[in-house]
């Protein structure tokens, strides 16, 4: 390829033989992270174009040789890597595929990404804001986003939704690559940055795909629904699955299973959901020179603060301390 046929090609980044450069460059536009050239006679050629919205944002990469990338947790953002050419090897916690032109990749933020891409395998990436994308899908789902959103590792490109999906992103690629584009007026980059969010949440399986498409039941029985509200009444206090059941008339046994049909989470989980949304409305609206995040936490039932803070970071994307000074 010419450097005039490179994807954002009026957005280039950086271009360099040097390691070093290649993993700060990189690590600024996305996270920190390793990176090991993994045949000792390789030269590496990296180049990064890069076009950052406001919600979203559309990267080309190329290391010009294999490569292993290990950035841990994502944690406050999704990917999905296209690669133009060549194969990458991509594990997400438990997942593993080989991606190609016919199969990108969608690590999600709460998985140990490693990734092994092959020399030959240019990659272009779109960005998206973790918290955008679950309000976005919670405006779709009329309801908050409670649970961690995961999607599947492998995106099939030749399915027809996703075919659809990649014309919006092709539009974006286009509309960024030119000097007087739509994306120079913030209004319509807005629209199709929710488009290209709809469309993903739409085309792409993830946690919330079921209830996306309406093929489960929207409410709980009346059992579950009794044991949110004394959750959600009483959420400060200690308490354990027996006594919800107790509070609510049904065998622990019961309770726990409608939870995992009704809502695909137990009962405690949600209790802990609950009690990290009081947290984080308290953390909001105080005065950090007057409150601590140990305090509200303890004041909720997180004794742990390690525990709490990982807990935190993975259910909103940000440190508590972060929320605090915020």
């Amino acid at each position: 390829m010419h450097g005039e046929q490179l994807p954002l090609a009026n957005r280039r980044r950086f271009h360099t033989a040097d390691i070093w450069e290649a993993r700060a460059e990189v690590g600024r536009a996305f996270c920190p992270h390793e990176l090991h050239i993994t045949q000792r006679s390789a030269t590496l050629d990296a180049r990064l174009h890069a076009a950052p919205l406001d919600r979203t944002g559309l990267y080309y990469l190329d290391y010009g040789t294999e490569v292993r990338i290990t950035p841990g947790d994502l944690e406050s953002f999704f990917l999905v890597q296209i690669p133009l050419a060549g194969h990458a090897k991509i594990t997400c916690g438990r997942e593993e595929i080989v991606s190609s032109p016919e199969l990108a990749s969608v690590p999600s933020p709460a998985g140990k990404l490693d990734m092994r891409w092959g020399a030959g395998n240019p990659q272009l990436i779109v960005w998206f804001d973790r918290s955008s994308l679950e309000l976005h899908l919670g405006s779709l789902l009329g309801r908050a986003v409670r649970r961690p959103v995961r999607f599947s590792l492998g995106m099939d490109l030749t399915a027809p939704d996703s075919r659809s999906w990649l014309n919006i992103v092709d539009l974006l690629r286009r509309e960024v690559e030119r000097p007087d584009g739509m994306t120079s007026r913030p209004v319509v980059t807005q629209q199709l940055e929710s488009l290209l969010m709809t469309q993903l949440l739409m085309a792409q399986p993830h946690t919330y795909t079921p209830a996306l498409l309406g093929e489960q039941p929207r409410v709980a029985p009346p059992a579950v629904r009794r044991a949110m509200d004394v959750i959600e009444g009483h959420a400060a206090e200690p308490l354990t699955v027996a006594e919800i059941a107790e509070c609510v008339g049904v065998g622990v046994r019961a309770l726990q299973e409608g939870f995992r049909r009704h809502l695909d989470t137990t009962p405690l989980a949600y209790l802990r959901e609950v009690r990290l949304d009081r947290v984080r409305k308290e953390l909001l609206t105080a005065d950090p020179g007057a409150t601590t995040v140990t305090a509200v936490a303890s004041r909720w039932g997180f004794l742990h603060p390690g525990r709490f803070s990982l807990a935190y970071r993975r259910q909103f994307g940000e440190s508590p301390s972060e929320t605090l000074r915020a």
